[in-house]
């Protein structure tokens, strides 16, 4: 009693200062406070991303982008006379009048261009529009008083980037074949903010005259990057599209009623009936704009984006490092020798770091492959600092199973996309059940410190 009593205040304090209860309220702050560090570590995962876009714009610009393309259609000028206060007025427009039928075939070359360890996948587009006309009734739509000018009347086709043409576009009309040249914009100033399009025309005096029927078709060959779409531009529209690469995405408005993909390529059918695409079959130039929601698309997906991926396994690095800590908790607990604040804060670090590797390697050999040698060298890390730390193998050996468990279940999480919440939410459940159920005979009062620490005599001597 003598020799507890001689133990100066400080010491008592301390010692309750150190007890489990309390060290683990310190620890989960100090798992709250790596989340401080953990925004510089996000924003380097986020200037690295933007800087895969500037790489991306850059290259797109050089090769047309993501393209979009409208198939033939027949574009009529028309005027309108009136008069305003006693003044004569004219108006003028352009009278578009989509085909009956529109059968579009495009066939698709990849490759993927590199700028230092970015990569962008482009493409090499043939397309050929086959479009049926019927003017009969044409127009049913035009404005008051509007005079058509057949005269002027021309096939236009359109596409978003112009830049990326590798041939000259040709159309073929009651057998003879000609060029498209650069045409006058057919859609209305609000409509070309949406749709952006570079028009192709050629003259269709001889062929389109009223109540006529004819057919046409157009070739064109085209690059872009990252997306390719075409317009359901007749009132029935069949499309055929084939490439090959691997991973399409198949998007617009509508999707495909066949559809194959293997490691080889892809092939994707689509039709779409008049009564679903939702726009007039002919009418004023206001009708190209409404197009912009009948779009059959094909993105040319890289599955392994590592940015992607690595964004992803950001989003779980507070429970990341706080299983890790608790882990840490439960071996300074059944080994009876205290951790160290700044232990932990270093435990934290080797976890952070750990998401650079993973960005630096996954940038270089894949997100996989990035994650297992990152993953890899951070377990055989902690594991070894649990070793030096308890001054126990057998601890480092626990501590390896453990942790290599712990960055298993984070790579699974990040693999099931569509279960990783449900999966998430039992297996942290589950670690907090387990870490009750093995620590129910604790007493939280009691102090970490071993048993021949002369603080803990303080503690008997309370009992």
């Amino acid at each position: 009693m003598n020799q507890i009593s001689a133990l100066p205040l400080s010491t008592i304090i301390r010692n309750r200062s150190r007890s489990m209860g309390i060290k683990l309220v310190v620890v989960s702050f100090l798992a709250l406070l790596m989340g401080i560090p953990a925004l510089f570590v996000t924003s380097i995962v986020e200037d690295r991303t933007n800087r895969a876009k500037d790489v991306v714009q850059e290259i797109s610009s050089h090769v047309g982008g993501q393209q979009t393309f409208l198939g033939p259609v027949l574009a009529i000028p028309y005027t309108v006379q009136s008069s305003y206060k006693g003044t004569p007025t004219k108006t003028t427009g352009t009278y578009v009048v989509f085909p009956i039928q529109g059968d579009a075939m495009v066939k698709v070359r990849t490759e993927q261009r590199r700028r230092s360890l970015f990569k962008v996948p482009v493409f090499q587009a043939d397309l050929k529009f086959d479009a049926a006309f019927d003017l009969a009734g044409v127009p049913s739509a035009a404005p008051a008083d509007a005079v058509l000018d057949w005269s002027r009347a021309g096939i236009v086709v359109g596409v978003s980037d112009a830049h990326g043409a590798l041939a000259d576009a040709t159309l073929t009309m009651d057998g003879k074949t000609v060029n498209f040249v650069p045409a006058q914009d057919i859609g209305d100033a609000n409509a070309q903010q949406r749709l952006a399009f570079s028009y192709l025309g050629v003259s269709a005096k001889d062929i389109a005259q009223p109540d006529g029927a004819f057919r046409v078709s157009a070739a064109l060959r085209f690059s872009g990057a990252q997306r390719l779409a075409v317009l359901a531009y007749g009132k029935t529209s069949h499309l055929t599209v084939e490439g090959d690469w691997p991973s399409p995405g198949f998007d617009g408005a509508f999707l495909p009623i066949k559809r194959t993909v293997s490691p080889q390529g892809f092939s994707g059918e689509w039709l779409v009936p008049f009564i679903a695409r939702g726009v007039r079959a002919d009418g004023t130039n206001v009708a190209v704009a409404n197009l912009d929601s009948a779009a059959l698309g094909v993105s040319l997906i890289e599955v392994a984006d590592p940015y992607q991926s690595v964004n992803r396994s950001l989003k779980y690095l507070p429970l990341f490092v706080g299983l890790v800590f608790l882990s840490y908790f439960i071996f300074e607990v059944t080994a009876r020798k205290r951790v160290h604040p700044a232990q932990y804060m270093l435990v934290g670090l080797a976890q952070l770091i750990f998401y650079l590797l993973l960005l630096s390697l996954a940038e270089r050999i894949g997100f996989d492959w990035g994650f297992l040698v990152g993953g890899t060298a951070t377990v055989l890390l902690l594991s070894a600092n649990a070793s030096w730390i308890f001054g126990s193998r057998l601890q480092g050996a626990r501590a390896l199973a453990v942790f290599s468990m712990l960055y298993g279940f984070i790579y699974l999480l990040l693999r099931l996309e569509d279960n990783a919440l449900l999966l998430g939410a039992v297996a942290s459940f589950l670690a907090v059940a387990a870490v009750m159920y093995c620590t129910r005979k604790i007493d939280w009062y009691s102090s970490i410190a071993p048993e021949n620490d002369p603080a803990s005599l303080v503690g008997k001597a309370v009992e």
